[in-house]
C-alpha cells in the first residue's frame, strides 16, 4: 500500500513541476540552428583556429610559398627569443598550414605544393629574384596533374605592423594585400579572382584588406607565375611585425571567402 502511495505521490509531483521546468529552458524559435552555433564567429587560441562548421563550396585550392622562409617577428621571437624574418622553421609555412586546415574545414580541398620542393629550393639557395622562375616547372606539373579553382601563393610583406594590422569589433586581424603581375594577356583574370577574393573578405571583416597591386616594368617579376591560371593570386599575409594571433584570425577570413567566392570563368 504504501509503494503504491509512494508512486501516486511521485506521478502527481512531476506533473507539478514539469511546467515549472519547461519554462526556465532557453526559448527556441522554429527553425533556428542548435545554440552553439547561433552566433557565427572564430575562437582563436594561440595556435589554432576553429571555425563554424563547414560550409558548402568544394573550391579545389592549391598553397605554396615562393618565398617558404618568411617570417614574423614575434612569432621568431616566441619561438627561439630572437627577432628575425626569416626563419628556417617558423616562417609562412606555418601559418599557411592554418589556412590549409581552415580550408578543408569551410568544405574546399586544399593541396600544398610539396614540402621537399620548398626545402629544395631553399638549399639551392636561390636568389630571391629567381624564386619564381625557380618553381615555375612545379607549379606546371601540379596543375597539369589536377584542374585548380584557386591557387595562393602565400607571402609575409616586410611593412611594419602600424601598416598591416586592423581592430574590428576588439579584435586585431593582420591585413591583406594582394600582388598581381600585369604582364602576361590573362592578368586580368588574375585582378578579377584578387577583387572577388577581397570583397568577400571586406563583407566578412570591413578594413581587413590593403589594396591590389598591379606590378610591371623594370626590377618586378611582372608574372608571379601567374599567367599559369586564372585563378592564381599572391597574397600578402600580414607583415613582420604582426602576431599568430592575428594570423589566425585573418587565415579564417580568406578561408571562408575562397569559399564563398565564385570560380575563376565567374561561376559559383
Amino acid at each position: 500500500m504504501k509503494k503504491t502511495l509512494y508512486s501516486f505521490a511521485s506521478a502527481i509531483a512531476a506533473l507539478f513541476l514539469f511546467p515549472i521546468l519547461l519554462q526556465l529552458l532557453p526559448e527556441k524559435q522554429p527553425g533556428s540552428p542548435p545554440l552553439a552555433l547561433q552566433q557565427k564567429g572564430y575562437i582563436v587560441y594561440a595556435s589554432n583556429v576553429f571555425v563554424p562548421p563547414k560550409m558548402t563550396g568544394g573550391k579545389k585550392v592549391l598553397l605554396h610559398y615562393t618565398h617558404s622562409e618568411e617570417a614574423y617577428e614575434p612569432i621568431t621571437l616566441a619561438a627561439d627569443g630572437k627577432v628575425a624574418v626569416s626563419h628556417k622553421t617558423e616562417n609562412i609555412t606555418k601559418i599557411g598550414e592554418k589556412l590549409r586546415l581552415q580550408l578543408a574545414a569551410m568544405g574546399a580541398e586544399p593541396d600544398v605544393l610539396p614540402v621537399d620542393i620548398q626545402k629544395e629550393m631553399s638549399k639551392q639557395k636561390i636568389p630571391y629574384h629567381r624564386s619564381y622562375k625557380a618553381i615555375r616547372p612545379y607549379l606546371q606539373k601540379a596543375i597539369a596533374s589536377k584542374s585548380y579553382d584557386l591557387i595562393f601563393d602565400i607571402h609575409r610583406d616586410s611593412v611594419t605592423a602600424d601598416k598591416t594590422t586592423v581592430d574590428v569589433g576588439g579584435k586585431r586581424y593582420a591585413k591583406i594585400a594582394i600582388v598581381i603581375g600585369k604582364e602576361h594577356p590573362q592578368y586580368k583574370k588574375n585582378y578579377e579572382a584578387a577583387k572577388s577574393l577581397t570583397e568577400e573578405m571586406e563583407a566578412l571583416v570591413p578594413g581587413i584588406t590593403r589594396n591590389i597591386m598591379l606590378k610591371g616594368g623594370p626590377g618586378v617579376d611582372g608574372k608571379y607565375n601567374q599567367d599559369l591560371h586564372p585563378g592564381f593570386v599572391l597574397i600578402e599575409l600580414g607583415g613582420i611585425g604582426n602576431s599568430e594571433e592575428e594570423l589566425s584570425r585573418t587565415v579564417s577570413v580568406i578561408a571562408e571567402a575562397a569559399a564563398n567566392m565564385g570560380t575563376a570563368d565567374g561561376t559559383d
